[in-house]
């Protein structure tokens, strides 16, 4: 049974249309993508899921349960981490998972749940002097209270840096790796790419697309970049490589060590390599670069809707 459906989930502000027949799943125990540009309607969505926003038409289910007439219960089993939440500066970290603690019914050890977060040393400091990455493992601890089987993230990594998102990324996987469903909602590509096992683009109030990063790839024909350093080169071979299925551009350069071969290519990167050698090069070294999810990205969200 899916984490997550929502069935021709429609949402209207007046005249304004947030969310337009929307339909996903989200699979139980998988660390599910939610993207989409500001305004394409994935906070409404995230807030009808927790009953903090009322659809036109459709519905939706979580854990197995009306999102609306069951919130009650959903919210027992579910961790929230909301966009732009704050800590309270004069609270410290103990004040703050013991309200969480309460408001959930749970037994939950404070200095366990931040030792599960990785900062036990700050449960009696006041969360006004916590660093920013500090912050955010204080609202995922909370949002851990009660062990709960789904986590709803949005945008999660804001404002972390480098390190600090990296953590929160092994934070997340840990807690997938225990069996928790992590759905996920991010602006921050590379950390979707991360830890992602399915992504859904949403544009416009609509989802265009939901699939795994590389079947995305390949539904948009961006493939790969195959970059290969030879002993020589020639036309013919150059040519032999452009007449191969799939090839969309090829191009010749003095690199550093020796001539390059930048390769364009929906197909067999194989296929690109014997080209080569049956020209008679000698393929000295290669590598490859697959189409990032920026790109993939961009062309959902640019097509004209």
């Amino acid at each position: 049974m899916p984490a997550i459906t929502v069935d021709a989930l429609t949402k209207e502000y007046g005249d304004t249309v947030a969310l337009r027949e929307l339909s996903f799943a989200v699979e139980d125990g998988e660390v599910f993508g939610f993207l989409g540009p500001n305004g394409a309607g994935k906070s409404t969505a995230i807030n009808v899921l927790l009953d903090l926003v009322r659809p036109t038409a459709g519905g939706a289910t979580v854990l197995g349960m009306d999102a609306r007439e069951e919130s009650k219960a959903i919210r027992r089993r579910t961790g929230v981490l909301p966009e732009g939440f704050h800590v309270y500066d004069r609270l410290t970290g103990r004040q703050h998972l013991e309200f969480a603690i309460e408001s959930k019914g749970s037994d939950d050890d404070p200095g366990a749940l931040l030792e599960r977060v990785g900062i036990p040393e700050a449960v009696d400091r006041k969360a006004g002097g916590y660093s920013k990455g500090m912050a955010q493992r204080l609202l995922l601890a909370m949002a851990l209270v009660g062990d709960p089987d789904l986590l709803i993230l949005d945008e999660p990594s804001t404002g972390l840096d480098p390190n600090g998102a990296r953590e929160m990324r092994e934070l997340i996987r840990e807690e997938n790796a225990d069996g928790t469903t992590v759905f996920f909602s991010s602006h921050i590509l590379e950390q979707v790419e991360a830890v992602c096992d399915r992504v859904g683009i949403l544009r416009d109030g609509e989802m265009v697309a939901t699939d795994t990063i590389e079947g995305l790839r390949e539904s948009v024909g961006s493939g790969a970049r195959l970059r290969v350093r030879v002993d020589r080169l020639e036309d013919d071979a150059l040519a032999a490589v452009r007449s191969l299925d799939g090839v969309t551009a090829v191009e010749a350069t003095d690199g550093d060590r020796g001539p390059v071969v930048t390769v364009d290519s929906t197909g067999s990167k194989t296929a690109v390599l014997s080209a080569l050698e049956e020209s008679g090069l000698t393929v000295e070294d290669f590598a490859t670069r697959e189409a990032s999810l920026e790109e993939v990205f961009r062309s959902y969200t640019e097509a004209s809707a």
